[in-house]
């Protein structure tokens, strides 16, 4: 009689084709950046890191006199927090008759609920709402329930209230990305589900009957050739929960802000109570101000608006409240850090933005997923396999000794992280 542990070995025959389908079957996890010096192919546990350099920053000096600037080595930690798995049981008989339709109905299942899950939370990326995870004495990762200040946008495009629904806002949006400054090559947007079959009613409104023809028939956005950007649908991005300031539309006064241009104390934040602004919450500065972003590099002065995202939950007190903004607001010209164009003094004017559908674009492949090799399962048969695009998955399985039961698991461990500077969110407003 042949070994059962034998025979049931061929489960391990279906990880790739499982792992293929975990890869190409979602927007984000298939063009998230997953190409790591070697660390894709690396044997990790939770808590492993990677740095992801980031480009140096200069200042320009006048005439031939020189005073040498320090150069500062910039990285972006992406620290392996969390873990999911999907797990399923069935006795020896069941898998036998179920054998030949494993991937079919039951593997490709377990994948895509693994899959879906994965893809729900990078999209959180859109409005920086990924939990921060810690390490608990047994090797699990738990939430800390402080939120991922360094990854995710600062900039937006919309308002949240305005319909993003046309090819000319669309064009708008991506010239208001490279106004800042952008990174060469392909920009990757992100759009709801809902908001694709409107812009595409819209475009085909217009008199090009041969373009016309390929958009209708296919109700898909593609690319841009006006531009550079590849557009992909999405029914998983986040809705962003406002603060009550943001939903009231609420004209906000400076009082002050710190030396480091990452706090500020506004006023007329009466009645707004404990969920005055939350952690991910937009502002921006009215025109009145006169701010702007200078440009990332050359630092000169873009059309921009000074925009910043909220980086912790904030109550008012009284008629003031106090908010944690990234990215520190720089005015001073001796620092290659310097990003707007005059100092935020008091009596300066804000709004923050209304709960909205959280859309995105990313230039320069700057949206990071890893996901390591896991190690075996000692002492269960186990199969660890890395993809093409360095996304990894494993599949053990183990029986219960004399009870005709046999369970199988797909795991892996991953993190994500989108660089602020390279992405900006779009505002979609939420019908419902």
């Amino acid at each position: 009689m042949a070994n059962p542990i034998n025979y049931l070995q061929q489960v391990a025959t279906y990880q790739p084709a499982a792992l293929a389908h975990l890869e190409n079957q979602n927007c984000f996890i298939s063009t998230l950046n997953t190409k790591f010096k070697d660390f894709q192919n690396m044997t990790a546990q939770l808590g492993a890191t990677v740095n992801i350099e980031l480009p140096y920053r200069f200042r320009t000096a006048d005439g031939l006199v020189v005073t040498f600037q320090s150069t500062e080595q910039r990285l972006h930690p992406l620290t392996i927090t969390q873990a999911k798995n999907v797990s399923y049981a069935m006795n020896e008989q069941e898998f036998i008759y179920n054998l030949k339709d494993y991937m079919t109905k039951i593997g490709k299942g377990a994948i895509k609920q693994l899959s879906a899950s994965i893809e729900i939370n990078v999209a959180k990326n859109a409005n920086s709402s990924v939990p921060v995870y810690s390490l608990n004495g047994i090797g699990q990762s738990v939430p800390t329930g402080a939120l991922n200040t360094v990854s995710g946008p600062f900039r937006f495009y919309g308002d949240g209230v305005t319909a993003i629904n046309s090819f000319g806002q669309l064009a708008q949006m991506e010239s208001f990305f490279h106004e800042y400054g952008a990174a060469p090559g392909e920009l990757k947007t992100y759009l709801p589900n809902m908001a694709i079959s409107a812009i595409i009613n819209t475009g085909a409104n217009q008199f090009t009957p041969d373009r016309n023809n390929k958009l209708t028939q296919s109700w898909d956005l593609g690319s841009y050739t006006g531009g550079n950007s590849k557009f992909y649908r999405s029914n998983l991005l986040p809705i962003h929960e406002s603060g009550n300031l943001g939903n009231a539309s609420t004209t906000l006064t400076v009082v002050s802000i710190n030396a480091a241009g990452t706090q500020m104390v506004l006023s007329g934040a009466t009645g707004a109570g404990a969920d005055a602004v939350k952690s991910g919450d937009l502002g921006q500065f009215l025109p009145a101000n006169g701010l702007n972003f200078l440009t990332f590099i050359g630092q000169a002065v873009s059309e921009c608006p000074v925009q910043f995202r909220v980086t912790a939950d904030a109550s008012a007190s009284g008629d003031n409240v106090t908010v944690d903004i990234t990215p520190p607001l720089v005015s001073s010209s001796t620092t290659a850090n310097q990003n707007i164009n005059k100092a935020i003094v008091a009596g300066m004017t804000l709004k923050f933005m209304p709960r909205h559908k959280c859309g995105l674009v990313v230039g320069g492949d700057a949206f990071y997923l890893a996901m390591p090799r896991l190690g075996q399962k000692i002492p269960y048969p186990t199969s660890s396999t890395v993809g093409d695009t360095g996304a990894s998955l494993r599949n053990y399985y183990g029986s219960q000794f004399g009870g005709n039961m046999d369970g199988y698991v797909n795991d892996c461990i991953f993190d994500s992280t989108l660089m602020q500077d390279y992405s900006m969110r779009i505002l979609f407003p939420i019908n419902s």
